[in-house]
């Protein structure tokens, strides 16, 4: 049984049949650019709820192809090519011709894909500014979970059973850095959400952007890099995973990249800390 929260955030969407798969979608209105919002692995869309109720200008936020109370198909690849092109005609969908992008975890590559693909003139829609939150930006220094390793060893299966509660929690609680307000109502709504339509099913499937990301390193991060917009890096500084040296290497790479360090959060900073990411958000788009 889904908390108040999760059951909020469905009943706020709205589903939208995106290439023949049923993508799960919020809208909020308001004044101005759209922000539209990419989330992370395991995650979902309703890691923003805290943010985009804060938010004063048109948001989007949607779970990605296998996340959430989107499709959780079994013959998906669930590559990040493929998420990027889902953004693509989500948007076309939706009728929108230029927006912010807020990138989260595996969504900060999700962004650097559309960002290529705009950098190139390829792109359906124009990106007026990027913020990227706590992800692996540059996978060589990222400090992997023993969960994320275990599921890079399975990769490519699906599993035959469901994970237990316990392990799904316990391999959680190692992306929670020690002193961060992640609650265990938090924790336990995105177990839930991993789990909705045997979701956990997949995590070993989609894990696979570890790899599409030690693939693609040079030509994502030379998509940040010419990216000619604003672009921020708002990152919680206790992250286990995705460190500082990260965003503090794009900004040596890219001279103008705005870095804000948020102090006593960590690698869900749109969870533990949705107040300060709403107004980072909010003067950088």
């Amino acid at each position: 049984m889904t908390s108040a929260s999760v059951q909020a955030w469905r009943d706020a969407g709205r589903f939208i049949d995106v290439d023949g798969r049923r993508i799960f979608v919020v809208e909020r209105d308001g004044a101005g650019t759209p922000v539209v919002i990419v989330h992370g692995y395991p995650g979902s869309s309703h890691d923003f709820v805290g943010v985009v109720e804060r938010l004063d200008r048109p948001t989007i936020a949607f779970d990605l192809l296998g996340y959430g109370f989107s499709a959780k198909p079994t013959d998906a690849s669930y590559s990040l090519f493929e998420q990027a092109d889902l953004v693509e005609a989500l948007l076309a969908r939706l009728g929108v011709g230029s927006c912010a992008l807020v990138g989260h975890d595996m969504g900060t590559t999700v962004v650097a894909e559309l960002l290529a693909r705009a950098n190139r003139g390829a792109l359906g829609f124009s990106v007026s500014s990027v913020v990227l939150l706590n992800g692996s930006i540059f996978i060589d220094l990222a400090q992997l979970t023993r969960g994320q390793r275990l599921g890079l060893l399975a990769h490519g299966r699906r599993m035959p059973l469901s994970f237990p509660r316990s392990f799904l929690r316990r391999n959680l609680l190692e992306s929670v850095a020690t002193g961060t307000s992640l609650g265990s109502e938090q924790v336990e709504d995105l177990v839930d959400l991993i789990r909705l339509d045997d979701g956990d099913r997949l995590l070993t499937r989609q894990i696979g952007y570890i790899r599409e990301r030690r693939v693609h390193q040079e030509a994502w991060t030379a998509a940040f890099v010419e990216y000619a917009g604003t672009l921020g890096a708002v990152w919680g500084v206790l992250d286990p995973i995705a460190v500082t040296a990260m965003p503090q290497r794009l900004a040596a790479l890219r001279p103008g990249t705005d870095v804000v360090l948020l102090e006593g959060v960590g690698h869900w900073p749109s969870i533990e800390a949705p107040e300060r990411v709403a107004a980072e958000i909010a003067v950088r788009t």
